[in-house]
């Protein structure tokens, strides 16, 4: 099958987000200027440099209280700052909830039933227990093709991994089970790990 993505695909749903996967949930925290956290997960998240590191998520979608995005780009457009939390399989029910649409000033911590605490670096809250959480600074808002499409670009100040997720030195993603996005309605986890070699090393 060949398709042009302009002509559209014949298919029942679209083919084109479960074709890059999995792909790992970035569920990012942000608040606003007048103080209300938000939490929402996104799918088209990665990180996309070591030095210094470096996040990145895209919002591909609008509110109609949001001017043309999203509660979490708009409050990232007033503060310059966002935390990225690592999901757990643990906490797919949890993420989910966090995923609904509500109004701006609904607090989806509370909403979904999150613990919060501060952040250490930034002005900004994350989930209590994430396996990893990662404070951002934006280094670029970028307008992409399309009406909605935004890339947010963030360079990490701060980096909180849970004691648990330790092992020998190394941060240990098999002792939390990652929560990645497939296609369509479809998550995964990681459950096995294998180690390859470079032909240089």
């Amino acid at each position: 099958m060949f398709y042009r993505p302009q002509d559209g695909h014949g298919l029942p749903h679209n083919p084109f987000n479960a074709i890059v996967t999995p792909r790992p949930i970035g569920w990012i925290s942000s608040r606003d200027s007048a103080g209300r956290d938000n939490l929402a997960p996104y799918s088209f998240f990665n990180a996309v440099a070591y030095v210094p590191p470096q996040v990145m998520f895209a919002s591909t979608g609008a509110k109609e209280d949001r001017d043309g995005t999203k509660d979490s780009v708009a409050n990232i457009r007033e503060t310059g700052v966002f935390c990225a939390n690592v999901v757990e399989l643990a906490a797919q029910d949890v993420m989910n909830v966090s995923s609904a649409t509500l109004p701006h000033e609904v607090d989806e911590f509370q909403h979904a039933g999150i613990d919060k605490v501060e952040c250490t670096e930034i002005p900004c809250a994350r989930v209590a227990n994430a396996p990893a959480a990662l404070e951002c600074r934006v280094t670029q808002i970028v307008k992409i093709e399309g009406d909605v499409n935004y890339v947010v670009f963030g360079e990490v100040v701060g980096v909180h991994l849970r004691d648990d997720c330790l092992v020998d030195g190394k941060f240990d993603a098999t002792t939390y089970t990652p929560l990645s996005r497939m296609g369509y309605r479809d998550y995964t986890t990681v459950t096995d790990v294998f180690e390859l070699l470079r032909p240089d090393e």
